[in-house]
């Protein structure tokens, strides 16, 4: 081949997947609900097919994951359609985290669960880039206050903001969900998580 055709090989391109072949993205925080506004998305995917491509990777057995369109992949289901245009791309779990949290965040309604969880997982995926097994453990923790510095860079948040948002993933789903339904206000939510999973339940 010519070094031309090598690097049009590389180009990403837009490519349409069968959806029962793309998984969805492991321990994915952020719901896909069918409502109102997932009933206009389906309408539109009729009408007009899906005008911005979903982002995947390959997994080795040849299967997709979804990093960035899970509510467009359940729009395309809902409106009966068999493909969606993806446009396939190689990315490491940590690259794949943090992009499938940035792509969600810019949702306007997210709850504080979704968050909670989002955040976690990228500080991790942001702690991991670049780190090395022979560091010492002082410099991972290092790292992850940088990432915390960073995250609350990008999101306006303060650190001890993020922090608290992180506790509430140590909420049992039970008081989790009573804090997304706003039954629980955000302050009280973090000082329960504190208590052992007994004291919750209690």
């Amino acid at each position: 081949t010519t070094q031309e055709q090598r690097d049009e090989a590389k180009l990403e391109k837009v490519i349409e997947i069968k959806i029962n072949e793309i998984d969805d993205f492991p321990n994915h925080p952020f719901k896909v609900i069918d409502n109102e506004e997932m009933e206009q998305m389906k309408e539109s995917v009729i009408e007009n097919g899906v005008l911005i491509p979903a982002l995947v990777r390959q997994k080795s057995d040849g299967r997709y994951e979804m990093i960035s369109g899970h509510r467009r992949k359940f729009a395309s289901q809902l409106a009966n359609k068999d493909t969606i245009p993806c446009i396939v791309r190689d990315l490491s779990d940590d690259e794949a985290t943090i992009i499938m949290v940035d792509s969600n965040m810019q949702r306007e309604e997210i709850l504080p669960s979704e968050r909670a969880f989002a955040y976690k997982m990228k500080i991790e995926a942001m702690s991991n880039q670049g780190k090395r097994t022979d560091l010492e453990t002082s410099s991972q923790v290092g790292k992850k206050l940088n990432a915390y510095e960073e995250l609350a860079d990008e999101t306006g948040e303060s650190r001890n903001q993020i922090h608290r948002f992180i506790r509430l993933t140590n909420l049992i789903p039970e008081l989790l969900e009573k804090v997304d339904n706003k039954d629980i206000a955000f302050n009280p939510a973090v000082e329960l998580s504190y208590l052992t999973e007994e004291e919750q339940y209690a």
